[in-house]
């Protein structure tokens, strides 16, 4: 007797579409072996969304999925067996999986692929907490407050248009959020335009950006100096500022434009690379960095509707392969619903992820009849006007950080100008 069609169906038919089978054949598959990369990643990616509370126990409902839908694969039955499997396709696989689903990204995205003429990202880091273990202190290491326990360190690159992550990096808890994204610049399209807040500000990390042919808004603070009236940039205006700390006098100084948003206590203090203001307007940049919000949305799903805002393996490469498969099984349900939603004629950012997370446990669990493609177009935020704040009233472990300010805007002294017009005459001799 035919089955009739069921959320399980539906759901294999879109890990068909997006990590179909040909996608793993270019890696190769040795006889008699249970965990071959298809099974292990798709494995992985569905532990990510799965409801359970242990490992053991998300790897039993998964396989239980799988062996429904795909009666025919011969999967191991123990969750030791399948993590070594993992650890030897995870770091050859990672990569590909994330070039390839960038790929679906760029073919979903059409009119959201550049709003404002730019192809935007935001980019911010976070930490991930990790079981207390002996292994996890001593290769992860402890960050953050006083008192915690390892962590992992993520930073993601998240496309402002369709409201998905680009690309991500992983490290130790102690990890530099600027580094990670040295490490993604050359997976950025061309004329993209990172927004970042006032921690990514820095010398070397904007010239890395400028050598990259790409753009960028920074928040500045009262951490950085910024100088006036040098007289490097020919067509130097009000907005002309440089960023020229006294390490790096023997190299240019950085042009930027200096852009205020907002009034009074509420002053946004931004830098852009993008010295045409027909290219990219005040307001333009201060509507995307208002956006960037998003990609702390981005952390609030994977951290608080997901579940996972703690690891569970007690070995560090545990916790690595467990973050992976958390960041790449976001990434992969909010492709699907994204898609879907795209299809009904909606908009990306509309994506609610505790809806689509809701319809894919149901769909695990072997529950909820019909298409759920259907369900997951549907899958979107309430559009009502609040009328109240639903910041919490009192949240004792909220995080109170001090306020950036306003950056040190002097106009260029003596010393510098003469430092100035002697680098000019070493550039002409050269």
């Amino acid at each position: 007797m035919k089955r009739s069609s069921s959320y399980q169906d539906s759901l294999l038919r879109a890990m068909r579409q997006w990590l179909p089978g040909q996608f793993f054949s270019h890696w190769p598959v040795l006889r008699r072996v249970c965990w071959t990369a298809h099974r292990v990643f798709w494995t992985s990616i569905l532990m990510a969304w799965s409801v359970e509370q242990t490992l053991g126990e998300r790897f039993d409902a998964v396989r239980r999925f799988l062996k429904t839908v795909l009666p025919h694969w011969c999967l191991g039955r123990s969750y030791q067996g399948w993590f070594d499997a993992l650890q030897k396709w995870l770091l050859p696989l990672q990569p590909a999986v994330a070039k390839h689903l960038r790929q679906q990204m760029h073919a979903l995205a059409g009119r959201h692929w550049q709003p404002h003429g730019w192809c935007a990202f935001a980019v911010d880091g976070s930490r991930v907490e990790c079981p207390r273990t002996k292994a996890n202190e001593q290769e992860l290491g402890c960050a953050g407050r006083k008192k915690t326990g390892p962590q992992l360190f993520v930073t993601t690159l998240w496309h402002m248009g369709l409201g998905l992550p680009w690309d991500y990096r992983l490290g130790p808890g102690k990890s530099s959020e600027r580094r990670h994204l040295e490490a993604m610049l050359g997976e950025l399209p061309p004329r993209s335009l990172l927004l970042a807040d006032a921690g990514f500000i820095g010398y070397e990390l904007c010239q890395r950006i400028v050598a990259a042919e790409q753009a960028f808004v920074l928040r500045v603070g009262k951490n950085v100096t910024l100088l006036t009236r040098l007289g490097y940039y020919e067509r130097e205006d009000a907005q002309t500022v440089y960023l020229w700390p006294q390490k790096q006098r023997r190299c240019h100084p950085l042009v930027l434009r200096l852009i205020v948003c907002g009034s009074g206590t509420d002053k946004v203090y931004l830098v852009t690379n993008v010295l045409d203001q027909q290219q990219l307007s005040d307001a333009t940049a201060a509507v995307f960095y208002q956006r960037r919000w998003g990609v702390e949305v981005f952390y609030r799903s994977c951290k608080q509707t997901l579940q996972r805002r703690k690891m569970l393996s007690r070995c560090p490469s545990g916790c690595y392969a467990e973050l992976h498969g958390t960041m790449l099984g976001l990434w992969l349900l909010g492709l699907i619903s994204v898609a879907a939603i795209v299809r009904r004629g909606g908009t990306p950012l509309s994506w609610s992820v505790a809806l689509s997370r809701r319809l894919v446990r149901q769909a695990l669990q072997g529950t909820g009849r019909g298409d759920l493609q259907v369900r997951l177009a549907r899958a979107v935020k309430d559009d009502y006007q609040r009328q109240a704040s639903k910041k919490a009233r009192d949240w004792p472990h909220k995080k109170k950080e001090p306020a950036a300010g306003a950056p040190k805007i002097k106009p260029a002294n003596r010393e510098q100008l003469r430092q100035m017009k002697r680098l000019e005459e070493k550039l002409a001799a050269a």
